[in-house]
């Protein structure tokens, strides 16, 4: 993992749910904070303290993995000439409805 021991805080707290007295009476789940980006990754799915601890420990490595990827930009397009068509006769069409409520002139 390419974080250190102080870059990060863990806390344990009651996972809520089923799992009967074992689970209501330990701090299984686990809350790892990445201190210096703030990122949070928690689980609560075992009721075995241990493998909440390793899902969050990887769960947190990959959003800091998505945090660090670069993202592409976007690149601009232009709408094709039928598109450009399409848009036109539709204006043309809806300027003729108009035209034909128009009053009639003597």
């Amino acid at each position: 993992m390419q974080w250190l021991e102080h870059d990060i805080r863990i806390d344990y707290f009651r996972g809520s749910g089923p799992g009967g007295q074992h689970r209501n009476t330990r701090e299984t789940g686990v809350r790892i904070t990445h201190l210096s980006t703030g990122i949070m990754a928690t689980a609560t799915e075992s009721r075995s303290r241990h493998m909440n601890l390793q899902r969050a420990m990887t769960r947190l490595a990959e959003k800091l993995a998505a945090q660090s990827r670069k993202r592409r930009p976007r690149i601009a397009t232009r709408p094709g000439k039928a598109a450009i068509a399409r848009r036109l006769d539709a204006k043309r069409k809806q300027s003729m409805k108009k035209l034909t409520r128009q009053k009639v002139s003597d």
